[in-house]
Protein backbone atom coordinates (compact mmCIF):
# COMPACT_ATOMS: atom_id res chain seq x y z
CA UNK A 1 0.00 0.00 0.00
CA UNK A 2 1.69 3.13 -0.97
CA UNK A 3 -0.05 6.71 0.69
CA UNK A 4 0.32 10.34 -0.34
CA UNK A 5 -0.76 13.09 1.93
CA UNK A 6 -2.79 16.17 0.04
CA UNK A 7 -2.52 19.50 1.05
CA UNK A 8 -3.67 21.87 -1.72
CA UNK A 9 -1.42 25.48 -1.13
CA UNK A 10 -5.47 27.35 -1.79
CA UNK A 11 -6.20 26.09 1.80
CA UNK A 12 -4.96 26.90 5.56
CA UNK A 13 -1.75 25.34 6.19
CA UNK A 14 -3.02 22.32 8.13
CA UNK A 15 0.91 20.84 8.66
CA UNK A 16 1.69 22.56 11.78
CA UNK A 17 -1.30 21.52 13.78
CA UNK A 18 -0.76 18.21 13.19
CA UNK A 19 -2.92 16.36 9.73
CA UNK A 20 -2.89 16.80 6.43
CA UNK A 21 -5.98 17.87 4.38
CA UNK A 22 -6.42 14.78 2.85
CA UNK A 23 -4.31 11.08 2.90
CA UNK A 24 -4.70 8.85 -0.54
CA UNK A 25 -4.33 5.26 0.29
CA UNK A 26 -3.46 3.44 -3.17
CA UNK A 27 -3.96 0.81 -4.75
CA UNK A 28 -7.37 1.64 -5.20
CA UNK A 29 -7.31 5.43 -4.66
CA UNK A 30 -9.22 5.73 -1.06
CA UNK A 31 -8.92 9.32 -0.11
CA UNK A 32 -9.16 9.87 3.54
CA UNK A 33 -10.54 14.01 3.87
CA UNK A 34 -9.92 15.39 7.27
CA UNK A 35 -12.50 17.05 8.91
CA UNK A 36 -13.14 19.98 7.62
CA UNK A 37 -14.28 23.40 9.28
CA UNK A 38 -15.66 26.91 8.14
CA UNK A 39 -11.61 28.75 8.10
CA UNK A 40 -11.04 30.29 5.13
CA UNK A 41 -7.43 30.04 3.83
CA UNK A 42 -6.16 32.94 6.35
CA UNK A 43 -7.69 31.13 9.24
CA UNK A 44 -10.71 33.59 9.52
CA UNK A 45 -14.05 32.01 10.52
CA UNK A 46 -16.48 31.91 7.81
CA UNK A 47 -20.34 32.32 8.70
CA UNK A 48 -19.98 33.29 12.60
CA UNK A 49 -22.61 31.92 14.77
CA UNK A 50 -24.43 30.92 11.45
CA UNK A 51 -23.82 26.91 11.50
CA UNK A 52 -25.39 26.90 8.11
CA UNK A 53 -23.13 28.95 6.63
CA UNK A 54 -20.40 27.57 8.44
CA UNK A 55 -21.73 24.27 6.84
CA UNK A 56 -21.45 25.92 3.25
CA UNK A 57 -17.38 27.03 4.08
CA UNK A 58 -16.57 23.68 5.24
CA UNK A 59 -18.59 21.96 2.33
CA UNK A 60 -16.47 24.50 0.32
CA UNK A 61 -13.30 23.52 1.63
CA UNK A 62 -14.16 19.92 0.98
CA UNK A 63 -14.11 20.49 -2.55
CA UNK A 64 -11.32 22.27 -2.88
CA UNK A 65 -9.21 19.29 -1.28
CA UNK A 66 -11.38 16.74 -3.22
CA UNK A 67 -10.37 18.74 -6.36
CA UNK A 68 -6.44 19.24 -5.44
CA UNK A 69 -6.64 14.68 -5.40
CA UNK A 70 -8.25 15.02 -8.51
CA UNK A 71 -11.64 13.85 -7.53
CA UNK A 72 -15.19 15.62 -6.71
CA UNK A 73 -18.38 14.85 -4.77
CA UNK A 74 -19.27 12.09 -7.00
CA UNK A 75 -16.86 10.03 -5.57
CA UNK A 76 -17.33 10.48 -2.23
CA UNK A 77 -18.92 7.40 -0.19
CA UNK A 78 -19.21 8.23 3.52
CA UNK A 79 -19.62 11.52 5.22
CA UNK A 80 -19.16 12.30 8.95
CA UNK A 81 -21.10 15.91 10.47
CA UNK A 82 -20.55 16.96 13.91
CA UNK A 83 -22.79 19.27 14.99
CA UNK A 84 -22.14 21.21 18.47
CA UNK A 85 -25.40 21.60 20.72
CA UNK A 86 -27.38 20.33 18.13
CA UNK A 87 -30.74 21.95 17.34
CA UNK A 88 -32.95 19.09 14.90
CA UNK A 89 -34.66 22.12 13.53
CA UNK A 90 -31.17 23.30 12.14
CA UNK A 91 -30.94 19.61 10.31
CA UNK A 92 -33.19 20.70 7.23
CA UNK A 93 -31.18 23.50 6.02
CA UNK A 94 -27.75 22.36 6.95
CA UNK A 95 -29.24 18.83 4.81
CA UNK A 96 -29.93 21.08 2.21
CA UNK A 97 -26.74 22.41 1.87
CA UNK A 98 -24.84 18.91 1.58
CA UNK A 99 -27.49 18.12 -0.70
CA UNK A 100 -26.30 21.25 -2.76
CA UNK A 101 -22.59 19.84 -2.14
CA UNK A 102 -23.09 16.78 -4.32
CA UNK A 103 -25.10 18.68 -6.88
CA UNK A 104 -26.61 15.71 -9.73
CA UNK A 105 -24.66 13.17 -7.74
CA UNK A 106 -26.12 10.41 -5.59
CA UNK A 107 -25.43 11.56 -1.93
CA UNK A 108 -22.85 9.47 0.33
CA UNK A 109 -23.83 7.14 3.58
CA UNK A 110 -23.34 10.14 6.27
CA UNK A 111 -24.08 10.20 10.17
CA UNK A 112 -24.60 13.31 11.79
CA UNK A 113 -23.14 13.68 15.36
CA UNK A 114 -23.90 16.11 17.97
CA UNK A 115 -20.95 16.82 20.22
CA UNK A 116 -20.73 19.09 23.18
CA UNK A 117 -17.49 21.04 21.58
CA UNK A 118 -15.03 20.81 18.77
CA UNK A 119 -11.18 21.90 18.46
CA UNK A 120 -11.93 25.52 18.62
CA UNK A 121 -14.81 27.11 20.76
CA UNK A 122 -16.14 29.03 17.83
CA UNK A 123 -16.71 26.07 15.57
CA UNK A 124 -20.06 25.03 14.98
CA UNK A 125 -19.79 22.27 12.98
CA UNK A 126 -16.78 19.80 10.99
CA UNK A 127 -17.48 17.85 8.20
CA UNK A 128 -14.97 14.38 7.14
CA UNK A 129 -15.54 12.37 4.04
CA UNK A 130 -14.15 9.39 2.61
CA UNK A 131 -13.80 9.08 -1.39
CA UNK A 132 -13.13 6.32 -3.19
CA UNK A 133 -12.05 6.70 -6.90
CA UNK A 134 -11.41 3.81 -9.59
Amino acid sequence: MTRRAINPDTMYASVPFGFSHAVEQQPGRTLHLAGQVAWDSQYQLVGGSDVVAQARQALANLKQVLAAAGATPADVVRMRTYIVNHDPEKLGPICAEIAAFYGEAEPAANTVVGVAALALPDFLIEIEVTAALA
